[in-house]
């Protein structure tokens, strides 16, 4: 899965970060990009469908922000295209 991800990282260097994200499945291309107003627009190629695009989203975020998926969580917004993430910084990293 080839992926462009502009640098993003969290505004806090300790605790978990939320994010707010506006996901656009079934895009041309997966990326990250940040917004003027500090919320973040994710574009990916996998379709609505049974949780895939939530899964790619996850994944484009973790690679983003450089730490495992199982640290991104999916807090609200499932089965919307408005969505709030929150990501764990890694073990090491407290």
């Amino acid at each position: 899965m080839r992926t462009r991800a502009t640098a993003v990282k969290p505004a806090g260097a300790l605790g978990p970060e939320l994010l707010q994200v506006r996901v656009q499945p079934k895009a041309r291309r997966n990326e990250v990009m940040r917004q003027t107003d500090g919320s973040f627009r994710v574009r990916v190629t996998a379709a609505p469908e049974d949780g895939a695009a939530n899964r790619a989203v996850i994944a484009l975020l973790a690679e983003a922000f450089d730490v495992a998926p199982s640290r991104v969580a999916l807090v609200r917004g499932a089965a919307s295209r408005d969505k709030m993430f929150r990501i764990a910084p890694p073990a090491g990293r407290r």
